[in-house]
Order: C-alpha cells, then structure tokens, then sequence
C-alpha cells in the first residue's frame, strides 16, 4: 500500500515538473520575440510617454484590443503572455511598439497596423506602465 502511494506521488511530481517545464519553454518562446526586433524600431522612442491623456486612451484601447488574450490588467490572460513579465517591462518602447504593430501570428497575436500610429503608442504607454503597478 504504501509503495502504491509513493508511486502515485512521485508521479504527480514528474507532471508537475514536466508541466513548469511545458510552460517555462512556452513562455521563453513567447517572449522570444521581443529579442527579434530590429535595432532601428528598437531605438525608437515612445512621443506620447510621460502623457497622463496617452495613459488613459491606452488603457481604454487595451481593454478594447487587448485584455481578451492578455487579461483585464496584463496579467496573463487566455491566450496571451503576461505583460507584466520582465521581458516585456525590459523591453525597449520601441520594441513593444514594433511587437504590437506586428503582432506575433505564429503565437496568435493579431498584427495591429491599421490601428492609427497614436493609437499603438497609447497601448504601449499603457503596457509600459503595467510594470508600476
């Protein structure tokens, strides 16, 4: 009896691992993207930062747009990575611009590019100020 219960249990924890393991490859994968951002919209610089009005529109746009995949406040939604991770609040303004310009088809991230230029820089305001919260 009491090796059938060791069994079971060192069974739940290989899942266990094996499924951190899953998620952890998953999410280096997801977040792999940021590191492929070229260095010329990696540079550029966010005009909208510091704008209390931007904040705001971005966080009405992201609600919009983007709390279904990512979750009401960048936690880690359905479908979508948290944005509160260090890699999104490492990355540059520019990378996040040029990542929600983009998207991420591969990993089901629509691209927003017919969203207006101010638009984007808005959502990334928003993004960037997840880290603060």
């Amino acid at each position: 009896m009491k090796r059938a219960a060791l069994v079971v249990a060192l069974t739940f924890v290989a899942l266990a691992r094996s499924s951190a393991f899953a998620r952890e490859k998953r999410e280096a994968k997801t977040y792999a993207q940021l590191g492929q951002v070229p260095e010329k919209a990696q540079a550029l610089t966010n005009p909208l930062e510091g704008d209390p009005d931007a904040l705001a529109a971005g966080k009405k746009l992201y609600a919009r747009h983007c709390a279904n995949c990512h979750g009401a406040s960048g936690e880690n939604g359905r479908k979508g990575p948290s944005l509160r991770a260090p890699e999104v609040q490492t990355a540059s303004s520019g990378a996040l611009f040029w990542v929600i310009t983009n998207g991420s088809v591969r990993a089901g991230m629509p691209v927003w590019s017919k969203l207006p230029e101010p638009q984007r820089w808005q959502i990334t305001t928003y993004v960037r100020s997840l880290g603060s919260q």
